[in-house]
């Protein structure tokens, strides 16, 4: 064997240590075979790479984890085959490298390795699931490769510009399974008791695409116009419930071919509900894979809210067939241009889809939250140095996919419908089957607009963080200063180009300028001139200007960023709110904004609070479920802050809600719209969560009717959630029946929308041993391990000491099953955040000293940092202490309970 020299071993740890692979060959098709063992949960493998060496070489350098090399040699153009003098296995590295005696020359050759591998328990690369057939749990086999795990499957080139085609072929499947990848079927050989499937081939697309499911499916099934024939697979006797996410695919389906100008490229789509999934859904060219709550409708245990998020998830996929297959982020830096813009376009085909849903005031939610996350020091770029495949994960976030698709929404605003839909038309033709970054978006943008978009949003795709907009009223002007908005209050200089836009009086009456320096100016004569024109056709004499006419800035909060106002046009904003002067949309941008600025201690706890005061009688389903979020918040943090032994502030919060509750009645109203029916399950949430009496007492009753009779009507599928808060928030170790009859109910719900329900709310128990109980039963086989995630989002406030020394006792348990993937990310995030000091703070930091690790070091120092905020907050609250419940006593209106 040859033994390498100085410099080639050197060369050898070079490459272990670059985040991209070396240019020395490319592949162009993979003829992949895949032979699993569903019993022994392990398979074998061949894969044949049509490769170009593109510069003499002794090295063949790809990506390989967790896979054992058999056999690997590589054939050139001239039929002379080399086996590799040696093959180095690097799993840290997750590389695999093939030293070879003499160089391979420049040309094309045949690459095969020969492998096995474990089908792992991690939902990710080629992982086992169970399923359940006749009551017997049985294995299937699927894949997960994005972001970076085709490697755990086969060797392969595993980076998105690295495009190939592949031909798939299956081997040693149960007759009785079903077998799915990318393509049709276009062979199929029965052995026995097994099958041999091999695909059609794929058109060129990148490693993370490529997929595999094996297991028992019913499916249905329709054809587009264009003659795509579309497939949902669902369990077995359980394919009706497909009937909803199939008719939504096939109108985006078509709705997309018409917005882009480009058709579907592939001749299916089949869609796969998946028992064992970390995800909510996953793109697979030609091959959706999706988590069984986001693709299975039950007409009995469905609430608006789940149809809802169906929708949203089946558009984003669909979305996803253009937006990352058909033209894919050249590197995981530009993962927005996949994430924010099929997130973006999911509402777009929603609101064609359902208009009566009014989606698109809803995605003021997704701008909130990116709005949240971006405004935290350990925030990232939309555009993010990704250094190594291991931290990709963490940059499927808020900052990808909130922030990124509001930004696309603020351009698309900006620049209009019809040159937007244009540009990205324009966009897919040129970059179809390739790779893009972000540069060659905005160049097709500038080139179709004749703007130049590029100077306008490359700053808001580099630069972390976004502006606050103070805005002052002088005489006739209006002063704007833009400064970086930080959730911990910092003075952080920073200046974007801002799109703005205002309305003065009346929506009629806009303006729209971008904001290119630090400070800027507005003469508003010539807006009070059009107001008051319009106000008196008859030509009288224009009167004084009226000292209340309102002024909003970022007009129906399409914008990403904040707006600071000065005390007079402050007050003016809010005499329009009490007159009903604004829209849904900015009377939720004022709240939001109010709150984050009070977060950041750049206002006071009784200014919003009386804000929250003016917004009680509104039942706009945007505004309430905002003003219950800000309920939910701010209670946490007066508990924390100032002692209120009469619980003023919880009747406080209850008061601002309960007449909303009452409009809107426990029993469903026949006809009422599907936004009353969602704000209906909120309102008695946010009424159970705060302890209200009559609310737990009226839910628990209708829960003990439904246990006893399961066909009651008395139940109704949106009060369910704010039933089971209910229970959990009264049961206790020496009163558990009801909780008792809950974990029944979850043990024998067969609708995985009731499993999720109930699982979202039995950590809100306030009592230590119940949280206790909940959280080892993550460990149990009751709980599937993707599951866990509804559990941990829902820890009681009471209950959050408990969970924490939880998590360090179980902590190596923890690691060893959830494998650090998607789901792991949730035991820090939910656990650790809740916290409101900078003692936990520390505590948190030097438990994780010794543990933390790359794939989540952003998740952990953005959870640090959430309770740092917090803490600050308390600080600036504790100065109004004695305040606060009086203003509290004073704008409740109903009798306080002393």
């Amino acid at each position: 064997m040859n033994i390498m020299n100085q410099n080639e071993e050197q060369k050898l740890e070079h490459f272990k240590v670059q985040s991209r692979l070396p240019k020395f060959a490319t592949p162009h098709r993979y003829d992949l075979a895949l032979k699993p063992n569903l019993e022994l949960c392990n398979f074998s493998g061949s894969v044949l790479v049509d490769l170009s060496i593109l510069e003499s070489t002794r090295f063949l350098v790809l990506n390989s984890i967790d896979l054992v090399i058999t056999e690997s040699y590589f054939t050139d153009s001239n039929n002379h085959k080399v086996v590799p003098s040696e093959v180095v296995v690097d799993n840290d590295a997750e590389m695999l490298v093939l030293v070879f005696e003499a160089p391979l020359g420049v040309g094309e050759g045949v690459l095969e390795i020969n492998f096995t591998g474990i089908l792992n328990e991690h939902m990710k690369g080629f992982y086992k699931g169970t399923y359940i057939d006749k009551g017997v749990r049985k294995n299937m086999a699927v894949t997960q490769f994005e972001p970076a795990d085709a490697r755990r499957c086969f060797p392969c080139w595993d980076e998105p510009a690295l495009k190939a085609t592949f031909k798939i072929t299956v081997d040693n499947i149960p007759s009785q399974l079903t077998a799915l990848s990318n393509m049709p079927v276009s062979k199929e050989t029965i052995n026995g008791d097994f099958k041999t499937i091999c695909f059609e081939e794929t058109p060129i697309m990148s490693t993370y695409l490529v997929a595999v499911v094996i297991g028992l499916f019913d499916y249905i099934e329709e054809t587009t116009a264009d003659g795509v024939r579309v497939r949902a697979y669902c369990p077995v006797d359980k394919s009706e419930k497909g009937k909803l996410a199939l008719s939504i695919s096939i109108k985006a389906l078509e709705l997309y071919t018409k917005y882009f100008s480009m058709p579907y490229t592939l001749p299916k789509l089949d869609m796969v509900a998946v028992p064992d999934f970390s995800g909510g859904a996953m793109e697979n060219y030609g091959l959706i894979t999706y988590r069984e709550t986001e693709l299975l409708h039950d007409n009995l245990h469905s609430a608006a809210a789940n149809i809802q998020r169906l929708s949203i998830v089946v558009t984003h996929e669909v979305g996803h067939q253009w937006f990352g297959n058909l033209v894919t982020m050249e590197w995981w830096t530009h993962l927005w241009l996949n994430e924010g813009f099929a997130t973006w376009v999911s509402y777009l085909a929603t609101d064609v889809l359902f208009p009566e849903w009014r989606i698109w005031t809803q995605f003021l939610e997704v701008t909130a939250g990116g709005l949240r996350i971006d405004s935290l020091e350990q925030s990232h770029p939309v555009e993010v140095e990704v250094e190594n495949a291991s931290s990709v994960l963490e940059v499927f976030d808020a900052i990808s996919y909130k922030k990124g698709s509001s930004l696309v929404r603020m351009l698309k605003e900006y620049l209009g419908d019809e040159i937007f839909q244009k540009s990205l038309s324009s966009y897919m033709k040129k970059y179809a089957f390739k790779n893009a970054k972000t540069e060659d978006l905005w160049s097709v943008l500038t080139e179709e607009s004749g703007f130049e978009v590029n100077k306008l949003m490359e700053i808001w795709t580099k630069k972390t963080g976004y502006p606050v907009i103070h805005v002052r009223l002088e005489n006739n002007n209006l002063e704007f200063v833009q400064t970086r908005f930080m959730s911990l209050g910092l003075q952080s200089e920073g200046q974007w180009i801002v799109p703005i836009t205002l309305s003065v009086g009346s929506y009629s009456n806009h303006k729209k300028f971008l904001l290119e320096t630090k400070v800027g100016k507005l003469d508003l004569s010539e807006l009070y001139h059009s107001y008051y024109t319009s106000l008196n056709q008859n030509g009288n004499q224009i009167q004084e200007v009226d000292e209340k006419l309102w002024v909003k800035v970022n007009i129906g909060h399409t914008g990403f960023y904040r707006v600071k106002y000065d005390s007079t046009l402050t007050a003016r904003l809010r005499k329009a709110i009490q007159d009903k002067c604004l829209s849904p949309e900015d009377k939720f941008g004022i709240l939001d904004d109010t709150y984050a600025l009070c977060e950041a201690g750049e206002e006071s706890i009784l200014s919003l609070l009386s804000l929250m005061d003016l917004y009680r009688d509104d039942l706009d389903y945007l505004v309430l479920s905002r003003l219950i979020s800000v309920c939910y918040n701010v209670a946490k943090i007066l508990k924390d802050a100032i002692y209120d032994p009469w619980n003023h502030l919880n009747q406080f919060f209850i008061d601002l809600i309960i007449s909303s509750a009452e409009k809107l009645g426990v029993e469903p109203v026949y006809g009422e719209s599907h936004l009353n029916t969602m704000l209906r399950e909120e309102v008695f949430m946010a009424l159970a969560t705060f302890g209200h009496k009559e609310t737990h007492e009226e839910l628990k009753k209708r829960f003990q009717t439904y246990m006893n009779d399961k066909n009651t009507s008395v139940f109704p599928v949106d009060i369910r959630k704010a039933a089971y808060i209910s229970i959990m928030r009264t049961s206790s170790a020496l009163e558990r029946s009801d909780f008792d009859s809950l974990l029944k109910l979850y043990r024998e719900a067969e609708a995985v929308q009731e499993k999720t329900r109930i699982l979202t709310c039995i950590a809100s128990s306030p009592e230590s041993d119940i949280v206790t109980e909940v959280l080892n039963l993550m460990f149990s086989n009751e709980i599937r391990e993707q599951d866990t995630i509804y559990v941990t989002a829902r820890i009681s406030l009471e209950a959050r000491e408990t969970a924490w020394i939880w998590l360090k006792d179980n902590w190596d348990a923890i690691v060893k099953r959830w494998g650090q993937g998607m789901v792991f990310h949730h035991f820090i995030r939910d656990i650790v955040t809740p916290f409101s000091s900078n003692e936990k703070a520390e505590e948190v930091e030097e438990f994780f000293g010794s543990r933390v690790s790359p794939s989540f070091t952003r998740n952990l120092k953005q959870s640090i940092e959430q309770i740092r905020i917090k803490a600050k907050w308390i600080e600036k609250v504790r100065k109004e202490e004695s305040l606060i419940p009086k203003l509290a006593r004073g704008l409740t209106r109903s009798p306080m309970l002393t």
